[in-house]
């Protein structure tokens, strides 16, 4: 039997597929781009029928789940995030969405754990080998696919078929059923950059040399520091990052971006998802400049750190005066998640040159209008650490950058009050000395501006 003949025979209806779900079965939705759209509307026409049935997924990204929207009362489906995007976080603040904690770089190997009994997964049509490609969500969808009893694929021909590395495609073979659908990629509008943005690229820009290799994740910083870069005369930059944003196509469209002088995977960017603007998908399409790997090779520290010179950038919410990083939640309310800055906070340090900087605007604005500082003599109440403070490199804000390695209490103390706002720093002062890590003789001056 041909391949043409064999998608026959598997094709159906989204409500044909979704049949093969029961009660009190665990189904995989993909992750990021790659979750399904029609057979979610499929599957939340089931409420009823269905009890107890649960969902995993990650960064939802082009609104709630229907399967959600249902069931308000979580009877027939509960839906699970191991990443939280806007939509994940509103649902969450609501209970209809629980986070399942995770390092990024292991989630492959949860899968030994996991139930799987159904996979849909959005691909690329088939090529004339009879392979469908994951598109921009390699991450670990082959082992999902592999575990699961039942494989759905539902094929959308507005998604990038992105050349890879490895586990970047499912043979028509492994697949069950194959529903057709038709939806728009969600294009993610460019996030405005702000002064404190800016000043924090300008501070980062001066510690990346020629040939570094980049990871960046998504926001107004990368997008500051992708511009910044782009308009620099920076040489044969190279890409290892969990995400492939719109920064890293400014700094290639602008000839920074060679990949030259990476010791593994040279001459390719590397990554194992993708995120942002059309003209980005547009890129990625049969790129041969580009590979996706699964996540438990992209996010490897000791794959990391075979790349010289390896520079990575990560977000904070919160930081407080041991140097603990929080970047997953603010008090009990889930924000974000691990994702992979654990990973790469690890992999840059261990990299011949590498650094690993942890970037944050020194305050916000509540609710209430008031400013508040984001360096705080403790984490707020609640708060969950994403990287301890033996763990992370340098940390930065519009103030300076400070480097966290090898410093004393007292010495991080200093060096992390020196990043906040001016108007924060007595008082900072004044609760690093009731937790007796302020020495008498500690000094502050105007801009902290520390290296390892």
């Amino acid at each position: 039997m041909g391949y043409a003949e064999e998608y026959r025979k598997k094709l159906v209806t989204a409500e044909e597929a979704v049949k093969v779900i029961k009660s009190g079965d665990w189904v995989d939705y993909g992750t990021f781009q790659g979750q399904v759209v029609e057979l979610d509307r499929a599957l939340a026409a089931r409420k009823g029928e269905l009890r107890d049935v649960k969902i995993r997924s990650a960064c939802r990204v082009s609104g709630p789940p229907a399967v959600v929207m249902a069931d308000l009362q979580k009877e027939s489906f509960t839906f699970h995030s191991g990443h939280y995007s806007i939509i994940d976080r509103r649902m969450g603040d609501l209970g209809l969405c629980y986070y399942y904690p995770l390092l990024f770089r292991e989630v492959p190997s949860y899968v030994q754990f996991n139930d799987v009994d159904v996979a849909m997964i959005a691909v690329t049509p088939m090529d004339k080998h009879g392979y469908f490609n994951f598109g921009m969500n390699n991450l670990h969808t082959k082992l999902v696919c592999e575990k699961a009893k039942y494989v759905i694929v539902e094929v959308n021909p507005n998604m990038p078929w992105v050349p890879g590395g490895s586990q970047e495609c499912i043979h028509i073979s492994e697949v069950d059923y194959i529903v057709e659908a038709d939806w728009d990629l969600l294009d993610i509008p460019e996030i405005p950059i702000k002064f404190e943005d800016e000043k924090i690229a300008s501070l980062i820009a001066n510690e990346i040399g020629d040939g570094s290799c980049i990871q960046l994740g998504i926001g107004s910083l990368p997008n500051a520091l992708g511009k910044l870069l782009a308009k620099s005369d920076l040489k044969d930059l190279g890409v290892h990052s969990e995400m492939m944003c719109d920064a890293f196509l400014d700094m290639w469209e602008a000839g920074r971006i060679t990949g030259k002088k990476k010791n593994i995977d040279r001459g390719k960017m590397v990554f194992t998802f993708a995120l942002g603007s059309k003209r980005l998908y547009e890129f990625l399409d049969r790129n041969p400049g580009v590979a996706s790997y699964p996540v438990d090779y992209v996010n490897y520290p000791h794959v990391i750190a075979q790349n010289d010179n390896m520079i990575s950038i990560n977000n904070a919410l919160e930081v407080d005066l041991f140097g603990q990083v929080a970047a997953e939640s603010s008090g009990c309310r889930h924000i974000s998640g691990t994702g992979g800055q654990v990973d790469f906070v690890e992999g840059a340090y261990m990299s011949r040159g590498g650094k690993s900087f942890i970037a944050l605007n020194a305050t916000y604005t509540d609710r209430d209008g008031c400013l508040q500082s984001r360096i705080r003599p403790v984490l707020s109440p609640g708060t969950i650490v994403t990287t301890t403070r033996s763990t992370v490199m340098y940390i930065v804000t519009e103030f300076g950058i400070a480097c966290m390695k090898g410093r004393s209490t007292w010495e991080r103390a200093e060096a992390l009050i020196n990043l906040a706002h001016p108007m924060f720093r007595e008082d900072l002062i004044r609760e690093a000395e009731k937790m007796n890590i302020w020495r008498r003789t500690n000094k502050i001056p105007d801009m902290a501006q520390s290296a390892c």
